[in-house]
Order: structure tokens, then C-alpha cells, then sequence
């Protein structure tokens, strides 16, 4: 995984995003997830694009059980953008770079 992308847990999650000065882009994903394994080099790429205006952060869902129900995540990948703590826009399934890129565009 990148040095770009920060690793959240239930433990991290308040501290990592929620108070994170700059908006937070939050993948939901898991291991056994085929399309969330597809969009991982994308995130990986938009996290080197947006340094310095977005954070990528990653949580896993089988390892982290009690942030996702909080946000209503059910499907997976889910993609949130927070800004001040609040969830800004959400997209549920896998996306191209090109995609994921006017999603955060449109949001920021």
C-alpha cells in the first residue's frame, strides 16, 4: 500500500478523520472483496495527486465492526468524503481514477 494512505481503525477513526484539518477521503473495504482489490492502485494514485489538499485513509471492515454501521456503510468499497467531520458525498462500488477524480472534484 502507498506511503500515502493512512490505515484506520475504530480506535483511529475520531482522531484521523473526523478532526482531520483537511478533507478525508475514507475507503470501506476488505480483503475478500474483489472490486475494493481493483481500486486500490487507483487510491493509491489519487492519494499522490491530491497530497496536500486530501487525506486517502483505508479502514477495513472485518477488522474495524463498529465505525461502518455509524456511516451506514453496507456495501463495499464504499468511498466517504468528510470535511469538518461531517460525510460531504458518498459512492458505493468501484470507480476509474478518472471517476473517483470528478467525485472528489465535484466535493471539495
Amino acid at each position: 500500500m502507498s506511503e500515502h494512505i493512512v490505515n484506520v481503525s475504530d480506535a483511529s477513526f475520531e482522531q484521523d478523520v473526523l478532526k482531520s484539518e483537511s478533507p478525508v477521503l475514507v475507503d470501506y473495504w476488505a480483503e475478500w472483496c474483489g472490486p475494493c482489490k481493483m481500486i486500490a492502485p487507483v487510491l493509491d494514485e489519487i492519494a499522490k495527486d491530491y497530497q496536500g489538499k486530501l487525506k486517502v485513509c483505508k479502514l477495513n471492515i472485518d477488522e474495524n465492526q463498529d465505525t461502518p454501521p455509524k456511516f451506514g456503510v453496507r456495501g463495499i468499497p464504499t468511498l466517504m468524503l468528510f470535511k469538518n467531520g461531517n460525510v460531504e458525498a458518498t459512492k458505493v462500488g468501484a470507480l476509474s481514477k478518472s471517476q473517483l477524480a470528478a467525485f472528489i472534484d465535484a466535493n471539495l
